[in-house]
């Protein structure tokens, strides 16, 4: 099993990485990239959210992810949350409303501010539930170790890193 230190030292670098592209984004910052997509700005937030709710989750508090009857969680940890880890890639998904944006930081300084608190909150949620021996318990997925979870919020920046401008 992957150490909470490298899975959170994974996550800070996709966290990185995300600012980096906000702050070359530019004049196209606030401009969604094509009709019904979202802008730079939109996809931080979108992120942020995820980062903020995922501390929720971690840390045993309410959070705005769905709550899926416990005899689904396993087919979604199966079909979803386990594919995500083995393809080590995030999928083509819609979100839910509480995670599509509206809008976002004003500026990709702003965003810098925005996705650091997050990640903060959600890397200290999972050292303290890693400290704890426990695993994480989700209302989508059922419970799923912390480091895999952690794996999970990386690839889900790292998918999202993709969708800014000039991203490779």
């Amino acid at each position: 099993m992957t150490d909470v230190n490298d899975v959170l030292a994974d996550n800070r670098a996709a966290v990185n990485d995300l600012i980096a592209a906000a702050e070359r984004s530019g004049a196209a910052w606030s401009t969604p990239r094509a009709p019904g997509k979202w802008s730079p700005s939109q996809v931080v937030e979108h992120v942020a959210l995820a980062l903020e709710e995922s501390a929720n989750v971690v840390s045993g508090t309410p959070s705005k992810f769905p709550t899926f009857p416990a005899f689904v969680r396993p087919v979604v940890r199966r079909l979803f949350f386990n594919r995500v880890l083995k393809k080590n890639a995030f999928p083509k998904a819609k979100t839910t409303k509480a995670f599509n944006p509206a809008t976002g930081p004003s500026t990709p300084a702003l965003a810098r501010v925005r996705l650091e608190g997050a990640l903060g909150r959600f890397d200290q949620g999972c050292r303290a539930r890693a400290a704890s021996g426990q695993n994480v318990v989700s209302t989508i997925f059922g419970t799923v170790a912390v480091e895999d979870y952690a794996k999970f919020q990386e690839l889900h920046t790292r998918h999202h890193c993709k969708q800014m401008p000039g991203a490779t």
